[in-house]
């Protein structure tokens, strides 16, 4: 369920990349967040809602999370970098099968919805996962993004696979912040 809008945390000012460039807009598909958080135990499914922006072959989520107790420790009474990593895992599953459904990610264009849940989770690598904490975040309450930045197709010397640069960020209603970086590897690509 979606918090009223009066109770949802404000994004932060967008940052230096952000432009005034025109992107389509695709509101949260319950059934298909449903399936992209099937493979997760009941009390690790963090993502509630997330809204997908796209334009020049590029998407990005805006989306709220909940952690109403943490899945593998004692509440630490903000979001920790186990809980962060588990919160991009599922914005990325749910960006990148809206992006195949949709069309809108470059280096996606021959993926069907099939061909996404059988890439699910044995072919999609987190690379290398870099994260800042810099106000802590309530994690009973929170909202993140995610952007691809760059989708490209490379063979370096063996089976070909795409490499691609992604940013995060989450922030709460309080003042709470945490961003980082994240390089993916979507290997076995046709």
């Amino acid at each position: 369920m979606t918090a009223p809008a009066a109770d949802r945390p404000e994004a932060p000012p967008p940052g230096p990349d952000a432009t005034n460039a025109t992107y389509a807009t695709y509101a949260t598909d319950e059934a298909l967040l449903a399936r992209v958080l099937r493979p997760y135990k009941d009390n690790c499914k963090y993502l509630r809602s997330a809204v997908v922006t796209a334009g020049a072959g590029l998407s990005a989520a805006r989306c709220e999370f909940a952690i109403p107790e943490s899945c593998y420790i004692d509440d630490t009474g903000h979001l920790n970098s186990v809980e962060a990593n588990i919160a991009y895992n599922q914005m990325m599953y749910y960006l990148v099968a809206t992006s195949v459904r949709e069309g809108l990610l470059t280096g996606f264009g021959s993926w069907t919805l099939d061909d996404f849940w059988r890439h699910q989770l044995p072919d999609i690598l987190i690379a290398r996962f870099a994260g800042s904490f810099r106000r802590p975040v309530d994690p009973r309450a929170f909202c993140g993004e995610m952007e691809f930045h760059s989708v490209t197709r490379r063979t370096p010397g063996g089976a070909p696979f795409l490499h691609a640069r992604t940013s995060y960020r989450y922030w709460d209603g309080d003042g709470g912040r945490c961003d980082g970086e994240a390089t993916l590897a979507f290997v076995n690509v046709p």
